[in-house]
């Protein structure tokens, strides 16, 4: 077994604060053409990234933050949860969503707070690099899953390489503002934005991370036709 690319996995997780280090284009060439290794049925390979930085990543996240502040309502391309989610679901949210918030200090309860955080958010968290994952406006719930071992394939070639990243479907109701900003036609669906960058190593918000659902909790063992899933 692999400890050192067990690691890797288990490592990776949300980084919301970065350093203003650049990150070079070979690098950043060199995770996706790797992550472009995932599955995907007749090699199709639906996926698509557009790479922001520099002035284009400023001037999308101020024309987020502009729509953000119009007050007018945006909607996501797409739904990312079931309603409602049931149990254990609801549970883990909300025990997230403590934990999240303690993390920074905030209370629950604090709408200025929380609006300052979505608004780093917009700001992608001082990012220097911001990928847009995005697919046909016809995509199905299989492109989805394309995308997902694309994505799970990038985060991972970034922690290899030094660096951090957090996916963002909050940011993703503003699709119509992305596909503006970077000319994709409204044929495009926008799934999700990923920060990219060195991490701040200092920053508390980043020694956040989750804990996650035990082992027995979603895993079923089968050995036999005729035996019990726990008794295998």
């Amino acid at each position: 077994m692999n400890d050192a690319f067990l690691s890797i996995i288990t490592s990776r997780h949300c980084k919301r604060a970065f350093l203003a280090r650049p990150v070079p284009r070979r690098t950043l060439e060199r995770v996706l053409t790797a992550a472009a290794h995932a599955p995907s049925p007749r090699n199709t390979q639906f996926w698509q990234v557009a790479v922001v930085t520099g002035e284009a990543r400023a001037e999308l996240s101020r024309r987020l933050c502009s729509a953000a502040d119009s007050g007018r309502p945006y909607e996501p391309d797409y739904g990312n949860r079931p309603d409602p989610m049931g149990e254990p679901y609801e549970r883990r949210s909300f025990a997230w969503g403590e934990a999240f918030y303690g993390a920074m200090g905030v209370d629950r309860g604090d709408e200025r707070a929380r609006r300052a955080f979505e608004r780093r958010n917009l700001c992608f968290y001082d990012a220097p690099v911001v990928m847009v994952c995005h697919l046909p406006r016809n995509a199905v719930a299989g492109t989805f899953l394309e995308m997902g071992f694309f994505l799970q394939n990038v985060m991972l070639g970034l922690v290899a390489c030094g660096l951090g990243s957090c996916p963002q479907y909050s940011v993703a109701r503003y699709g119509e503002v992305i596909r503006a900003v970077l000319g994709l036609g409204p044929e495009r669906l926008v799934v999700c934005t990923l920060c990219v960058g060195h991490v701040d190593e200092t920053a508390p918000i980043n020694a956040f991370s989750p804990d996650r659902a035990p082992l027995g909790e979603f895993t079923q063992w089968h050995a036999h036709p005729n035996s019990a899933p726990d008794s295998a």
